[in-house]
């Protein structure tokens, strides 16, 4: 088929992936693509670009597909790199599209304007597939290629450049033939092993991670088949609804977390990396009992030991495993055990956060059963966000995986438009806001149903706490913070204020309600402090 121009095949390409919403920043070296998908499709102007691939990120882990987001060349894919990284470590679906320089000059090193040494192979060091366009005939294919590679498991970001002279040019595309299944069933005498191991349990867990997302139908049945109890990393949660009493959820390094792993005899992963955040530096142990499942088999035996090792999708996996589940016999008082140890986990930190345990309940109770909770890093979600505030599914539960500040807004904003029917909570701090504050400009503009909750205690929280434990002195932590409200109503955003635990639920209530965008500050100097100040699990070496 021909087309007039490169935005024309884009176009045509992303709706072939479903795509209809956009991400990016207008440029003299993406003109071409811009025009075309603002034309026909919805394209969303934010202000920097990495928050067009946090945007276009979030956007895909909202709807359980790609996300798509455009850039300029140069300094403007420079920009994007560290959201491809956030993108890569967290194994989602992002196309990444970015301008180049003429393709005449690519590599001539005279300095035109946007270009920069290597650009490929920057994009390809923190993509999972990256590649140039190198003619007005390859550029569809070279799209699908690229799509093709980021929906495919483990996923990740892929990255195209495109000169700017074959964006202009006529295009003539044919499409690719539809890829072969990614799995096929796990056979023979490695599952029949595992499925005796796990016939044997008397007391089982399982650990889902963000591999698991998918396979939540499968996971409960064999929660039900096997009488196990459920762990999750931050990945894995709402893969099966953390209301259900078997999910004691995103808890395993507490020491009733701990205690629990000490006691079972056989423990089943299914698409967890085991990060060191979540195994409080690899201290955590496991049972030597452990049947491990993973799509990627790199990760298999990587952190832990595993008695068994499954590679394959865990959906077709768990079901492999499903016949020799319903065999198992658990020891009388373990489902008794599970439920108790996740109701002390959560008022343990329920206690641990004092007056935070209302703003908590304020977002839960706001909220319908479906909607997105987005999470910058900042101390409200690292302590309670990621492990208190119930998630029922996992597209619900978006976050930066990779631990990088300031990327909360913008994922948020692109979750909140491929959700439209449902509203959308960020939780951020002042600190990771200021790093994108143009983003709020973004939400105004757009009008999402965003209610933008702003915990603000005067800079890095968390830093602040880890120097205030560990360290003589303070160093770069605490920051000049704007007035808010003066803020919000800069960029025409209704405002709110929380000082107080009781103003937290008629607060949030009424902002979720308003339909549209709104920015509360929780002033945390007013509030009152945690009783346990929250510090991260990481190792400062002794003096």
């Amino acid at each position: 088929m021909r087309y007039d121009n490169g935005g024309d095949l884009l176009v045509a390409v992303l709706r072939e992936l479903g795509i209809d919403t956009v991400f990016g920043i207008v440029s003299v070296h993406n003109l071409p693509l811009v025009e075309a998908v603002d034309r026909e499709l919805r394209f969303v102007p934010v202000r920097h670009e990495a928050t067009a691939v946090n945007a276009a990120d979030a956007h895909g882990r909202a709807r359980g597909s790609l996300g798509c987001a455009l850039t300029s060349t140069g300094t403007g894919a420079g920009n994007a790199a560290g959201s491809l990284v956030e993108a890569l470590s967290a194994g989602t679906s992002v196309l990444h599209v970015t301008g180049q320089v003429e393709s005449r000059y690519l590599g001539s090193g005279r300095g035109f304007i946007h270009e920069t040494k290597d650009q490929l192979g920057m994009l390809t060091a923190v993509s999972a597939y990256a590649a140039t366009v190198p003619s007005a005939v390859d550029a569809g294919r070279v799209l699908r290629e690229a799509a093709r590679a980021a929906l495919a498991a483990p996923g990740g970001p892929a990255s195209v450049e495109w000169p700017v002279d074959l964006q202009y040019a006529a295009q003539t595309d044919t499409a690719l033939d539809v890829p072969a299944p990614l799995f096929s069933e796990p056979l023979g005498a490695e599952l029949a092993a595992a499925g005796e191991l796990l016939a044997s349990a008397r007391r089982p867990l399982v650990w889902a991670g963000g591999g698991a997302t998918r396979a939540g139908t499968e996971l409960a049945e064999l929660l039900t088949a096997t009488g196990a109890g459920l762990l999750t990393s931050n990945s894995g949660r709402g893969t099966v609804p953390e209301d259900d009493p078997r999910v004691v959820g995103n808890f395993a390094t507490t020491p009733e977390g701990r205690a629990l792993l000490a006691d079972a005899d056989v423990v089943l992963s299914v698409g967890t990396h085991f990060r060191s955040n979540e195994t409080a530096d690899y201290s955590l142990e496991l049972p030597a009992a452990h049947i491990q499942v993973d799509i990627d088999p790199a990760a298999l035996g990587r952190v832990y030991p595993a008695a068994h090792t499954l590679c394959g999708d865990a959906a077709g996996v768990l079901r492999a495993l499903l016949p020799y589940a319903r065999r198992v016999g658990t020891e009388p008082g373990w489902s008794g055990r599970v439920t108790g140890v996740r109701d002390e986990v959560r008022a343990n930190l329920r206690d641990a956060i004092g007056p935070q345990a209302a703003l908590c309940d304020a977002i839960r109770a706001a909220l319908p059963r479906e909607a997105v909770v987005a999470r910058d890093v900042t101390i409200a979600s690292s302590s309670w966000g990621n492990r208190l505030l119930d998630m029922y599914d996992p597209r619900d539960n978006v976050f930066p995986r990779g631990g990088g500040i300031g990327q909360g807004l913008g994922m948020g904003i692109g979750a909140a438009l491929a959700r439209p029917g449902a509203p959308t909570v960020v939780l951020a701090g002042d600190g990771g806001l200021a790093v994108h504050l143009g983003e709020l400009l973004t939400l105004a503009q757009e009008a999402p149903d965003l209610t933008l909750i702003v915990f603000n205690d005067g800079g890095y929280g968390v830093l602040r706490n880890m120097q205030d434990r560990y360290a003589e002195r303070r160093s770069g932590v605490d920051l000049t913070t704007p007035d808010f409200a003066l803020l919000a109503r800069a960029c025409g955003l209704p405002y709110r204020r929380i000082a107080a635990a009781e103003q937290a639920g008629p607060v949030v209530g009424e902002a979720v309600a308003s339909g549209g965008p709104v920015l509360v500050e929780v002033d945390l100097a007013a509030l009152g402090p945690m009783k346990s100040p929250f510090t991260p699990p990481v190792k400062i070496p002794a003096a």
